[in-house]
């Protein structure tokens, strides 16, 4: 069973494994079956769901705002985290030349707005700013963000894909700290350790979550040198702490991390998710964390 935790000193209760959804549009359900795979990992403890008004071209909050619709009172066992800033070029947007961010007040509004609507809720608990935007104005940002939780529509804030000193930034311009930084954290790419990008938040007592973290899929189908030497570790590993699977190995790998990473998991079939929550009871040593750091980056520690 997995646990809630509260992520940052003002932040919210979430889940310590989060339930991600951004590949929900390929999964082929219908709107009960969302409902079930729903209540299902809901009963597993993972209460959170991770969220973005882009995923499956901005279809995916829709499709899980039709589950919502068949059961409203499911609403309230859930925490639901999405995104905005990112505005894609498509048979939707037709009148966008290039893909872009943007973080102006309009579209932020927009953006939640589209999100509340499509995801048939009132409120949303945390909604991050997607990916860094070099047009950011962080007073902008600040202005959305005390309005939005003003009228009750957003309760928390928070960032995704950011570097320290751009959580920094926005973090001296809001009113209402930050209370996460999403970002990617797996055998292949783990750069966010050693950037001071989960140092600062383990300063900040602030819990990052964590995208990727199967590598999407590389880590087991990659044929790179890398992908290899990494796959065969965790195999070793595996046996060692008598896991069913690698990806048990990995999500224990990114829970080890001293900021205390909540893993999402992308996978739309039970069994997995199950597998995932069974990870829980993984711990890794020292040196079998520091074996798979090695088998990534190909040399021993400086």
């Amino acid at each position: 069973m997995v646990s809630k935790v509260t992520i940052a000193p003002q932040g919210p209760e979430m889940s310590e494994l989060v339930q991600g959804y951004w590949r929900l549009a390929e999964w082929g359900m219908t709107p009960q079956q969302r409902l079930s795979f729903l209540k299902q990992h809901i009963e597993l403890g993972i209460t959170t769901v991770d969220h973005a008004d882009i995923y499956g071209n901005y279809e995916c909050e829709k499709l899980f705002g039709e589950a919502i619709k068949l059961e409203p009172s499911i609403r309230d066992q859930i925490e639901i985290v999405t995104k905005c800033d990112i505005k894609l070029c498509g048979d939707k947007t037709p009148e966008r030349k290039i893909n872009h961010y943007d973080t102006g007040v309009a579209h932020i509004y927009e953006s939640v707005n589209n999100s509340l609507e499509r995801l048939n809720i009132d409120c949303i608990d945390v909604l991050l700013i997607h990916r860094p935007d070099a047009l950011m104005d962080a007073d902008e940002v600040a202005e959305a963000f005390s309005e939005l939780h003003k009228v009750g529509k957003v309760k928390h804030f928070g960032v995704s894909n950011f570097t320290p000193r751009q959580f920094e930034l926005l973090q001296s311009r809001v009113s209402k700290p930050l209370v996460t930084n999403q970002v990617e954290i797996n055998p292949l790419n783990f750069e966010v350790a050693h950037d001071g990008t989960l140092d600062q938040l383990q300063m900040l007592r602030v819990r990052p979550m964590a995208w990727s973290c199967l590598g999407g899929g590389s880590i087991f189908t990659g044929a790179t040198e890398q992908a290899e030497r990494v796959r065969a570790e965790l195999e070793l590993i595996r046996q060692e702490v008598g896991a069913e699977s690698i990806d048990q190995v990995i999500y224990a790998w990114v829970r080890r991390l001293p900021s205390k990473p909540l893993p999402i998991i992308g996978s739309g079939k039970i069994e997995r998710v199950s597998a995932a929550v069974a990870a829980m009871d993984i711990e890794l040593t020292r040196e079998q964390w520091y074996r798979v750091w090695v088998a990534s980056k190909g040399h021993g520690v400086p």
